[in-house]
């Protein structure tokens, strides 16, 4: 009675401290036995009704666990064979044996009297079939059997160990998955068109065989077929051509399939077949005839120029050929040249004999380019320039542009003056990264060559374009002729050059790659004035005020290179003033060395009478007044009154 009174006092003083020993009595081992009621218990019955309640329900189920099931529960290890993977599913042979040796430790388990134990009775696993779940109510992808009275989730958990050992599973390969794998798709179509091959090189070494087997080609004789004007024809007017040429087809052939009759008819016939085009080299040591119809791209029809002949004769980039060629032979996809009979307008053996470009001396330009011509222009865009910024034979021209400032109306008056004034010099539009209607727009209203890369084409035909345009003028410049290029724009080359540059580490303000300013300076740095011979002019356009560093860069980089520079003012183009000519900013080095004295003499007073006057008052004042003269050198001679 002393120790119970001595409780009851200690619970009263300490509620927690009542709860836990209320606790520790409901969890104790005799759950059979009731302690004595004390007013804390009936103070905390209350709060706790779970744990007091579970005792009493489950407070019989110890009576009824007899021992043989506890023998039962601690032998489960002997069921484990059902959890393992068949034979099947699991490669490797190791865990084989491991059933095998504890199969025969089933038949010395005691079989329980209880009802539970039916289940593993008939759940062996030499009754159980492969698709069952072993006694289990459920089964997941990828589980093989049952797992007893084991928690779901340590289940799942030894399942996706599986799949990931073994290769089970929905997604992954090797079988095991419970659900049937997809059978392997075929793969997609190839669309591209298959062409022939090269022809092979081995047959072009014997250049005595190779000159018999020209002669050997046009012994049939009759019209020989031009492969420059074949290939410019459309499918048409390519159709109207094999008919007249006397070839048989049947349906509505594509244009492969004509070129193929058509070269098979010529074969057969011994019909010569020439072509004449540019050489368009490759690391590879052969070449191509490329043609001006189709901007010098290269195609898998063009006639194919063997080593052997281009080391015979000394050929380089960019040389004009006239070739006769043979026919494609079986599974070859182009004609191939059997005979050179001229580079450049003269004998083939001749062309070796030439200066190199790189060898000939470059000076100043001498020879002025007069852009005036009132029967051309109604406007006075051109004479402006000639006052202003006057252009030699071998200037090296930069016209610095803001966008929307007319840069590409003065390209054109540019180039129907010098198709007006000097015909005989070789003028070459090099349109870059443009678009296709400008592209269009050129072609419509000049007389010169114009090769375009319009922007929706890849930074490669860009370079390819520009490439074959500067070698070519560099084989007609060692011949002595006169070539103007003029290129829009510098700034759009020379980021097709960086966006096919390797990846050297070395990086630029903007974004631009170190060794990308190199193919476009040597693009630009060929124009020049030869001594004794022809010249090399291009004038091309530089972007600035767009918004982007790399084209600011870029303008930087060909500021110093160039010996004449015209720039266009944003002022004056908001007021409507063409050319928006910058008088202060544009100037030509040496020009005195192209100006006439007299006409140096009073240009130079002009520009004195024009220096304090704002750049846009001064060019108003100077169109307005050579809008009242017909001609320059009127309008110089009036300058003194």
């Amino acid at each position: 009675m002393d120790d119970a009174e001595k409780t009851g006092a200690d619970e009263a003083s300490s509620g927690s401290s009542a709860k836990k020993r209320t606790r520790t009595r409901t969890r104790s081992v005799t759950r059979t036995r009731k302690p004595k009621s004390t007013p804390a218990t009936e103070t905390a019955a209350p709060e706790l009704p779970l744990e007091t309640a579970a005792p009493e329900q489950r407070a019989p189920e110890p009576e009824r666990t007899p021992e043989p099931v506890r023998e039962v529960v601690s032998e489960k290890p002997v069921e484990r064979p059902r959890f393992t993977p068949e034979p099947r599913e699991e490669p490797a042979p190791a865990p084989a044996p491991e059933p095998e040796a504890r199969v025969p430790a089933e038949p010395a388990t005691p079989a329980p009297s209880d009802d539970r134990s039916a289940p593993e009775r008939s759940g062996g696993p030499e009754q159980r079939h492969p698709q069952q779940s072993g006694g289990q109510p459920r089964q997941f992808h990828g589980e093989q059997g049952g797992g007893g009275n084991e928690p779901f989730w340590k289940r799942d958990k030894r399942n996706k160990r599986k799949r990931g050992k073994h290769g089970g599973g929905q997604w992954q390969q090797g079988g095991g998955g419970g659900e049937p794998r997809h059978p392997a798709q075929p793969p997609p179509p190839n669309l591209q068109p298959v062409y022939g091959d090269l022809p092979g090189p081995d047959r072009f070494n014997d250049l005595a065989a190779l000159k018999t087997r020209a002669d050997e080609i046009t012994v049939g004789g009759g019209e020989p077929i031009n492969i420059e004007k074949v290939y410019g024809l459309n499918l048409g007017d390519l159709t109207a051509e094999a008919r007249r040429l006397g070839v048989t087809f049947e349906g509505a052939p594509n244009r492969k399939q004509l070129l193929s009759q058509i070269f098979k008819s010529a074969a057969e016939a011994k019909r010569p077949i020439v072509d004449r085009g540019w050489l368009d080299l490759t690391d590879r040591g052969h070449g191509f005839i490329v043609h001006e119809a189709v901007n010098y791209r290269l195609y898998p029809e063009n006639s194919y120029v063997p080593e052997s002949l281009i080391r015979q004769y000394g050929l380089k980039r960019g040389h004009l050929l006239e070739v006769q060629a043979e026919a494609p032979r079986e599974n070859e996809r182009c004609p191939s040249v059997v005979r050179v009979k001229s580079a450049m307008g003269i004998a083939p053996e001749e062309i070796s004999k030439v200066k190199p470009f790189e060898d000939l001396v470059p000076y100043y330009p001498l020879k002025r380019i007069l852009l005036e011509a009132p029967e051309v222009h109604k406007d006075v865009s051109m004479r402006a320039v000639d006052i202003l910024t006057p252009i030699g034979f071998g200037q090296r021209g930069l016209i610095v542009a803001p966008p929307r400032t007319g840069k590409t109306v003065l390209l054109q008056n540019m180039a129907n003056s010098i198709s007006e004034n000097f015909p005989e010099a070789k003028l070459i539009l090099l349109l870059i990264d443009e678009r296709p209607e400008e592209v269009t727009d050129f072609r419509r209203h000049t007389r010169g060559e114009v090769v375009s890369s319009t922007f929706d084409e890849a930074p490669e035909s860009h370079v390819h374009c520009a490439e074959m345009v500067g070698e070519k003028a560099r084989r007609l410049v060692e011949m002595g002729q006169h070539v103007i290029i003029l290129l829009d724009s510098i700034t759009r080359l020379a980021r097709a050059y960086n966006a096919l540059a390797s990846n050297s580490g070395k990086i630029m303000s903007g974004g631009m790659e170190a060794t990308a300013m190199q193919k476009p300076k040597r693009f630009f740095g060929a124009a020049r004035n030869i001594e004794g011979g022809g010249s090399l002019t291009i004038m091309a356009t530089a972007l600035i005020d767009t918004g982007s560093r790399m084209d600011e860069v870029i303008f930087e980089e060909f500021k110093g290179t160039g010996n004449m520079e015209l720039h266009l003012d944003r002022g004056l183009v908001d007021k409507r003033i063409f050319p928006a000519i910058n008088m202060d900013r544009s100037g030509t080095r040496k020009e005195e060395l192209i100006y006439h004295p007299d006409e140096m003499v009073r240009i130079y007073g002009l520009r004195r009478a024009m220096q304090g006057i704002p750049p846009i008052e001064a060019m108003e004042m100077l169109l307005n007044r050579l809008k009242k003269t017909k001609t320059n050198a009127e309008f110089l001679m009036s300058l003194n009154r």
